[in-house]
């Protein structure tokens, strides 16, 4: 298939989740015989911290805005299957627009953002990339979120076919590598900074950081404020490109995850940070979410902390503890939850779209 997807951003992966995800669910859709082409418009944030500059198993294309590249757009869609628009592309509306001209493609949204999608429907904020009809013009939509999400989909925004399309990790990206004494940590913490985890962080890492004054724990990631509550034990690396990522998990004893609020209160939402931890072959430390048992086994696949003390208690495990839970974390991963496995699942949902819907699921049918 020829799939021509318009997205945030996957060449870079500064401030966002997106674009490592992309990059392995791409290189996996490649291998399996597809042609992609992706759409991203370059706005000045993400060139200063481009990771990516071309994209070796498809093609990149960078805009400036969305008539400099319309025409080139309609070009790419005429001999396209598959037009895949997604949560947070500046032009998700011209582009969702501009694929219903486009007659023998199937047209698909993806939305990595549900929980923050269907929150700001709450708030009555509808998000710049959902139009007057919600989803009721795509032939599918695919959620990073499962569960109750899916529903919501249906019922608050029309959507008439959804599946889950979930995070994952590319194995040639995320695997164990040598230790890196810039890395090392009691407890590490990968994260663009949010509001919304900040309750969780101090709860699950900071407090813990206080209570362990002579261990050393690290975070990476970006847009941290100046007024965070850094400890003198806590260090701090700015942002790291996927290159990184694998030494930076290989060299802690554990990892921590937070997922933001509102994906937590909708639960069934792994992050693409969990799966790629794991990946690397480090204990994972995580907050507890509806549907986390789909994806590992807390207590033997990954540890799982509500408050301090618990976090406290999972740091206190022995190096054994620790290799136990990583290694079964790990062949977790590699079992069910990598780029190739997503990439089959995207293929599923795509053909499963081509058939007519069932009569009952059919809006207005009696």
């Amino acid at each position: 298939m020829k799939i021509v997807i318009f997205g945030l951003t996957i060449s870079s992966s500064w401030g966002n989740g997106h674009a490592t995800l992309w990059r392995g669910l791409v290189k996996a859709l490649a291998r399996a015989g597809h042609h992609v082409v992706f759409f991203e418009r370059d706005v000045s944030y993400y060139a200063a911290n481009r990771d990516l500059h071309d994209l070796p198993q498809g093609r990149l294309v960078l805009y400036p805005d969305w008539d400099a590249v319309r025409a080139s757009a309609m070009q790419a869609l005429r001999d396209a299957d598959i037009a895949v628009v997604t949560s947070y592309c500046p032009d998700a509306l011209a582009a969702a627009d501009l694929a219903a001209e486009a007659p023998r493609v199937l047209r698909v949204f993806y939305d990595l953002d549900t929980p923050v999608t269907l929150s700001r429907l709450s708030a009555e904020s509808r998000p710049d990339y959902v139009g007057p009809r919600g989803f009721a013009d795509y032939d599918l939509v695919l959620s990073y979120t499962g569960g109750t999400a899916l529903d919501a989909l249906r019922t608050r925004l029309g959507a008439r076919r959804v599946a889950p399309l979930y995070g994952h990790a590319d194995p040639e990206l995320h695997h164990p590598v040598a230790r890196n004494d810039r890395f090392a940590a009691a407890l590490s913490y990968l994260g663009t900074y949010a509001a919304d985890r900040q309750a969780a962080l101090e709860t699950l890492f900071i407090d813990p950081a206080r209570d362990r004054p002579d261990a050393r724990f690290l975070i990476g990631g970006a847009q941290y404020p100046t007024e965070f509550p850094w400890q003198p034990n806590i260090f701090f690396v700015r942002h790291l490109p996927p290159t990184d990522h694998a030494a930076f998990f290989s060299s802690c004893r554990m990892t921590l995850n937070i997922t933001r609020a509102a994906m937590a209160a909708m639960g069934w939402c792994p992050s693409g940070r969990l799966f790629e931890a794991a990946a690397c072959g480090v204990a994972i430390l995580t907050d507890s979410w509806p549907g986390l048992d789909a994806f590992f086994e807390p207590g033997r696949e990954v540890l799982v902390a509500g408050s301090t003390a618990e976090a406290l208690a999972a740091i206190d495990l022995s190096d054994t503890d620790l290799a136990r839970v990583a290694r079964a974390g790990q062949e977790r991963v590699f079992a069910e939850h990598t780029s190739a496995h997503r990439a089959a699942a995207f293929e599923r949902a795509v053909e499963a779209a081509r058939e007519p819907l069932p009569q009952a699921q059919i809006v207005g049918a009696a």
